[in-house]
């Protein structure tokens, strides 16, 4: 077979539309490339967001970041303790302690 056409005008078109073939390819290829990792960096900033907390700004509320939650969480979760063991008299366990008592004599009388 050979390498052309025997017409120098219609050689260079094939060339130069092979060129382009070739260069629209390699820019979707790139394209495709830069459009996954610009997903990836999105997904990894807006987890850093989420793991560190978001400031508040006008018209946008605060968002506390993970540790910040868990502190929130952990605290929450002490004073639901406090109230489920016998202690100063003021928990929850004490006072259905003293209806419990309260309850028993009534039903001895």
């Amino acid at each position: 077979m050979s390498d052309t056409t025997g017409v120098p005008a219609v050689d260079v078109v094939v060339v130069r539309c092979v060129a382009g073939s070739a260069l629209a390819g390699i820019l979707v290829l790139l394209w495709r490339m830069v459009r996954s990792v610009h997903r990836v960096v999105t997904r990894v900033d807006e987890f850093v967001d989420d793991w560190q907390g978001v400031p508040g700004r006008p018209g946008v509320p605060e968002r506390p970041g993970v540790m910040a939650r868990l502190d929130a969480i952990e605290d929450r979760l002490g004073r639901v303790e406090h109230e489920l063991h016998p202690n100063s008299g003021a928990s929850l366990r004490d006072a259905v302690d003293r209806v419990d008592r309260r309850t028993r004599q009534l039903a001895e009388e």
